[in-house]
């Protein structure tokens, strides 16, 4: 888990972040340094579930809360990443809006 260490916003509006974040957190982004997101774990204001379902529930589905479904339709595909903390694990997964349908 990070911290912003500080920000400022330059002249083309964008917005300048200095960030401290774990060693094995960096280690999780393979050296990648462009389409990085930040996001907070505190910001987790819609509750959802998982269901499992299966032969001993091997199979594990996370589901969509209805207040974010809207516009979003099943596509051929979607990536997922892992990312262990100490005490969490976060799933993230990524769907491309205009290869959607």
């Amino acid at each position: 888990m990070g911290a912003i260490l500080s920000s400022k916003v330059d002249s083309n509006g964008k917005v300048i972040f200095e960030v401290c974040i774990d060693y094995e957190e960096a280690i999780q982004l393979s050296g990648l340094l462009e389409n990085v997101h930040l996001f907070s774990e505190d910001v987790n204001n819609i509750k959802t579930t998982m269901s499992q379902r299966g032969k001993n529930e091997a199979t594990k589905y996370f589901l969509i809360p209805k207040q974010l479904r809207k516009d979003l339709r099943f596509s051929d595909e979607a990536f997922c990443q892992r990312i262990d903390t100490k005490t969490k694990v976060i799933f993230i997964y990524v769907i491309d809006k205009f290869k959607m349908g």
